[in-house]
This record gives C-alpha cells, structure tokens and sequence, in this order.
C-alpha cells in the first residue's frame, strides 16, 4: 500500500518540520496534531483513487509483527531468547528488553512517535484524522458512492481506534485525539493531557462500535481486499480491549492509586469492578457470535492424498492454525510486512535443511532467535496437565537420556536418544516446537508421507560452522508454514494472525470465569481448544492425572489454567508478553534465569546440559507501564510521565 507522490512529499515535509520544531522546542506537542500542509491534503481527496491511496496510508502503519526484532509482544516475553543482540541481529530492536534497556531518552519500541522500532501511533491517527475528515464531507470525492464511502471511513474509525489501543495497552492512560486540530489552535488546545483509563477504554470502545456498523461481515474481493478490515475485526478487538481493560493492571490497581495529571485529575481507578468483566464477557461472546455466523471456526488440517498418522493430522491442524494462509480460523490478518517473511525465519534459526535427516545448512554466522526451556517446560504431559502436577509421570529431571520406541517414531526419531523432556507431552509441544532429534514433516517429505520424514539433528558436530542454530536449542516450527521448501528456501507468506478464534475463545472463558467462575461455558469454551490440540478435556484430564484434581473447580484455578492455555496455544504469535502485564505477573514470570541447552555439545550427554544466559529483573512496578520520552515531556508540559520512570 504505498502513497501517491503527493501524499508522499507531504509526510516528508511533515516529517522534516516536526524534526525541525521539536529540535527547538516549539509551541506544537510531539503529537503532531495540527496539519501542515492543507493544500496537499485536498488534492488527496480529489478522486476515488486518490483517496483510497490515502486510506492505505492509513493501514501503512500497523506492526511489522512478521519481524520478531519488531514485535514486543513476542521478543519481550519469556518464550524466546537471543544472545547478545546486538551483534547478533539489530543494535536497535526489541530483543534489548531482556537486558534492562528500556530507558526514557530513547525508548524502545516508542509507541507514541516511533522511534527505536516502534510504531508512530500519533502520526498514524492524525492521517486517520485527515481521512475521516474530508472522506466525511459528502460535497468532497463526486466519484465515490455513499456505500464504499462509509466503508472507508469505517476502516479509518477501526484504525484510528487500533492506533489508540496500542498505546493503551503500553502506557495505560495516553491523550485521546479525537480530531486533529486547525492551524489556528492555542497553546492550551495543542498542549493535550493524558485521559484516564476507563475514558480511553470508553472512546476506543466507541470508534470500534462506530466502525462495526459499516464494515463488511466478510471479504469478498479476495484477489485484492485480504487484510482489509471486517465486522468480526472490529468485535474481536473491542473484545481484546475490554479484557484488557478489566485484568489487573488497569482494574482495581492500588500501584497508581495516586498517579494524576498535572491538574489533579485521577488516571487510575484503584476500585476493583466486577462489572468490567462482565462487559468483557458480553463483547466476546457477541464476537463469537459474528464470527460463527460468518463460518469462521477453529481450524483443522485438511484429509490428504497420501497417508498420513492421527498424530501428525493432529499437529498438522495445531501448526497451521498459525502459518495456513487466510485459513478458516483466521479473524484479522495483517500484511503489514508480509515480505518480511524470509527475515523472519532466518533470524529465528530456519535455515537449508538435507532432505535426508534434516541437517542444518549454511545461512548465516551467529546462532538466533529461539524458544527457551522455560517455554518447553510450559507445554502440557500427554495427559494434558502440566510436567509438575503429573502423578502418572516423572519429569525431575528433565536432562535425563532416553532412545525413542516406534510408537514414539511421529514425534522423535525412532532409536534416537533425547533428553526427557521430549518425551511423553502433549501434541502442541511436537507442533511448534523444532528440537534435537524432533519430527519435522512438511509438505515436500522425501518418503511422501510421515514416515520415514525430516527429523532434526541440532548436536554441535552435526552442524556447519556457520549455521544458525537458536540458543537454547530450540525451534519456532510453528511460525514455517510446512510448505516451506529447504533446498530453495522458499518461503510462502501468511498474513500474520493478529486474532483467531482460539484467542477470541480464551478470552470469552477468562472474562467469564472472573465473573461466574468455573460454570460450564468457561470449560466448553477451553475444552474446544484442547479437542483441538488432540487432548481431553479439563475435568478429565485433572481429575485422572493431576496431583491437584480439583483445580479446576475453583475460580484461582481455572484462571491459572486459562492463563497457562494461553501461553501454550498462542505462542510465538505476540501475546504472551502483553498477557503477562496485563495480568501483573510479569514481575515474577520476566525475572530469573533464561535457560537452554548446550548447543555446542557434540553428543547427548554435553548436550543435554541446563545453561542459564542471563539473569533478567523486572522492575515492578515501574515496568508495567511504557516510558514517554523525556523530550516530549519538555515539548508538552502537560504531559506526566508514568510512574517511577
């Protein structure tokens, strides 16, 4: 979606001026919410075809989630790790979160202006601004019909609200710009205040039920409108912000009990409100609703031609619902950066694989991105509970050696020796995760079926000296849609899921639980996803196998289940991390050791060593809450910076 020459011209300006203004500390905030340029803006709204360029400039700036130095939610979680970044990949990127270096000078990921990999929400809502302005003016754009006119500008509102809730999630309250304002304001005017949280929560709420009622319930230009913003995108993100907005970061939290704007004004609530759950709960199930009504289900790999195991149709189904371009689980896919596929595997430790036993190749010269033990341990036992609270089975030591059977041949190679850890888990644990000795099945398999197919040999003399080779030992096999081809590393792209069903259906069950408790629809909602991943149910499964079998009957213990689902089945796709703030357990979870196996050891026993890499502190509660930029404060002295920053 690129700009006309124009529009293009007009941001350069633009750009040029803020640089110029801010340097000097002008009366504008860093906002930049009074337009520049009003002679260009009209000519972009002379025709149909000038003003949808205008609205893909609107979409220009939603996440490069597909890049994993980009994507926060991924990269600051405790799911992956990479070593030393900043030789390693980018000096500038998200992957330095892990090692404390969030600061105020220059934020990372800086959700407001933009800067060090982070999105310009303030610029991106001023050209919403702009678009819904002049797209609003019926006597503006003769060619355009009333129908795709109110299309537009609901994806503009849809937009508009997605840039606001970006920003609420990181900094909590943030200044609402509901227009932008004209060359003529004041001081006072363009010196804008941050909003209290449950005003934020209540405008971006607004947008997206404004937007909801304009938006088509499905594409059907799929040729060329795949990405384009639908009804169900519009509720399934107003399901996600009123979830967020009533866990316990933002409801019922006495840490900013005193944080207030410059004129006294309160931006927390610290009282605790059921009632915010229950809107939470109410907006999910209307989005599953739509979602069903439009055939949008949860995903399931397909029968095939050539014979293939229950196992691996039931990790085929697990991997896909992720890397299956627009397939039926899909609820809003970006592709926003779609080309940044190939660097997104590369930098994750995908490289050239032998057809013969899936040896790595030579791509590149540092080992990469990869999951943590931490994440490995997360997954469920085969009997779908976690590896502490088993009572049928023994992980204490998750190092110890074992040779694979023949019927463990579909998840680990048959007579191979692999650490304990990778024997006996749940199906997802073979679907997403790449490791020593592991199965890799993937479309063009040399046996033409599951067996006898790729299998991974990650040992340090079974590699070339230069090949990539994550960390701590393992793989993102989820994120490589399995027709990926080795020898001519093509990549096939797939939006990037910024919501699915299995989400959607997550957070119905936990809104739902926090308000009734364990009743029968938090379980069936949770217990389709576990059909899904080829496991039995909740009750069954701790009833029978867990050393605490009636976990689930209390609401603490279905919210530690609820939560553990989410990691387990979203990972890798840029939740986790927001989760974890969200929930405030990021203070325990981000803290402590990052740990993996000895990648360079040449036989299982060096192999199969637990290696801490670094020791990671979370701050709490400082944290919790993204840093403003010291020069904005000095720009708009209206503006207060987020506690103990």
């Amino acid at each position: 979606m690129k700009d006309n020459k124009l529009v293009g011209r007009y941001y350069k300006m633009c750009f040029l001026i803020l640089s110029v203004l801010l340097a000097i500390s002008c009366k504008k905030s860093f906002l930049n919410v009074v337009p520049d340029n009003v002679a260009t803006i009209d000519n972009a709204f002379t025709s149909k075809t000038e003003a949808e360029k205008y609205l893909f400039t609107c979409y220009s700036y939603l996440p490069v989630d597909y890049d994993p130095t980009y994507n926060v939610g991924l990269s600051a979680s405790d799911e992956v790790f990479v070593l030393d970044p900043t030789n390693n990949i980018r000096s500038t990127n998200v992957l330095r979160l892990d090692y404390g270096d969030q600061n105020t000078s220059d934020p990372i990921a800086n959700f407001m202006s933009g800067g060090r990999d982070g999105i310009a929400s303030y610029k991106a809502i001023r050209d919403c601004n702009i678009f819904l302005e002049n797209v609003s003016n019926e006597s503006k754009i003769p060619d355009l019909d009333i129908d795709t006119r109110n299309r537009w500008i609901a994806e503009a509102q849809f937009l508009k609200a997605f840039y606001h809730f970006v920003m609420f999630r990181a900094y909590g309250p943030i200044p609402v710009i509901d227009k932008n304002l004209p060359i003529s304001a004041s001081l006072e005017e363009v010196y804008v205040k941050r909003q209290p949280v449950d005003s934020v929560v209540n405008y971006i709420a607004s947008l997206l039920d404004m937007a909801a009622v304009n938006l088509p319930s499905s594409i059907n230009n799929i040729s060329s409108e795949l990405g384009r913003i639908t009804k169900p995108a519009a509720l399934s993100l107003k399901a996600k912000l009123l979830v967020t907005a009533a866990s316990p970061l933002f409801n019922g939290n006495s840490d900013y009990g005193s944080f207030r704007n410059k004129d006294g004004v309160a931006l927390f609530n610290p009282a605790y409100s059921v009632e915010k759950w229950q809107r939470a709960a109410d907006a999910c199930k209307a989005a599953i609703d739509l979602c069903t009504a439009q055939n949008i289900q949860l995903y399931t790999f397909p029968a095939q031609t050539i014979p293939l195991s229950t196992t691996t149709m039931t990790q085929m189904s697990i991997r896909n619902s992720m890397s299956e371009p627009w397939n039926d689980e899909l609820i809003w896919g970006s592709t926003s950066g779609v080309s940044w596929g190939c660097t997104f595997l590369q930098r994750c430790g995908i490289g050239q694989f032998d057809f013969n036993n899936a040896v790595a190749s030579k791509t590149g010269g540092h080992p990469l991105l990869g999951p943590t033990i931490k994440m490995a341990k997360m997954f469920y036992t085969k009997n779908g509970v976690p590896i502490d609270e088993d009572k049928t089975l023994d992980f204490s030591n998750i190092a110890a050696l074992r040779v694979a059977t023949h019927e463990e041949r579909f998840n680990v190679k048959e007579g191979e020796t692999t650490a304990r850890l990778n024997f006996d888990r749940e199906p997802r644990y073979y679907a997403d995760l790449g490791f020593d000795r592991g199965i890799w099945y993937m479309a063009n398999s040399p046996s033409k079926s599951d067996e006898n197919t790729f299998w991974l040999m990650a040992r340090g003399s079974e590699l070339s000296q230069s090949s990539p080779v994550p960390i701590a030992g393992f793989y993102m096999k989820k994120t490589v849609n399995w027709h990926m081809d080795w020898n001519t590393l093509t990549y096939p792209p797939y939006p990037y899921p910024e919501m699915r069903l299995a989400d959607l259906y997550l957070l119905y069950a936990e809104a739902l639980n926090e308000v009734q408790g364990p009743t029968a629809d938090v379980l069936d909602y949770v217990n389709r996803i576990r059909a899904r991943a080829g496991l039995q149910t909740v009750e069954s499964s701790w009833t029978s196998f867990s050393k605490n079998p009636t976990k689930y009957t209390t609401k603490d213990g279905m919210r530690s289940i609820i939560q553990r689902e989410r990691g387990i089945e979203l990972c890798f796709e840029g939740h986790r991390f927001w989760d974890l703030l969200r929930w405030k357990t990021a203070a325990q979870e981000l803290s402590g050791n990052i740990t993996g196996w000895v990648v360079s050891g040449q036989t299982a026993e060096l192999y199969y060593r637990e290696v801490s890499f670094l020791s990671r502190h979370f701050v709490s509660p400082r944290d919790y809450l993204w840093p403003i930029q010291e020069n904005d404060l000095l720009v708009n002295p209206n503006l207060v910076q987020n506690p103990n920053w």
